[in-house]
């Protein structure tokens, strides 16, 4: 999501084998996420020569929330409590599991992709001037 966030501006579709490239993944595993990123609509696909793959929305509208979610699934963590949990001590792991999981989505819902892409150019920027 990230290479394809900073590619947004180009308008130009990203193949698989370039962002497989770029981040180090599997074309294989590549191809699953993407899959299910496009079925939960972050991101889209055109076929072609030059086909590949674009953002759906722009980055700044798609946060890391989003992403995970998309990935995961919206489900990803119960809100109730199930059955199996009728000890005190089980219901308190689960009173501190959904505690942390909410701070968890607020961090997540606070940074989007182009945060994402700032944060990563600017410390690339930062190494650069390191090693000049």
């Amino acid at each position: 999501m990230l290479e394809l966030a900073a590619h947004y501006t180009s308008g130009e579709p990203l193949q698989i084998r370039q962002i497989a490239a770029e981040q180090n993944i599997p074309d294989r595993y590549l191809e699953q996420l993407l899959a299910t990123l496009r079925r939960c609509g972050l991101v889209r696909s055109q076929r072609g020569a030059k086909g590949g793959y674009l953002l759906a929305r722009e980055p700044w509208k798609i946060t890391l929330l989003d992403v995970v979610n998309g990935i995961e699934g919206s489900d990803h963590q119960s809100t109730e409590p199930t059955k199996e949990l009728k000890s005190v001590e089980g219901m308190v792991i689960w009173e501190i599991w959904q505690e942390a999981g909410q701070a968890a989505n607020a961090v997540l819902q606070k940074y989007t992709l182009q945060d994402l892409a700032e944060k990563r150019n600017s410390r690339r920027q930062l190494d650069i001037m390191y090693y000049i």
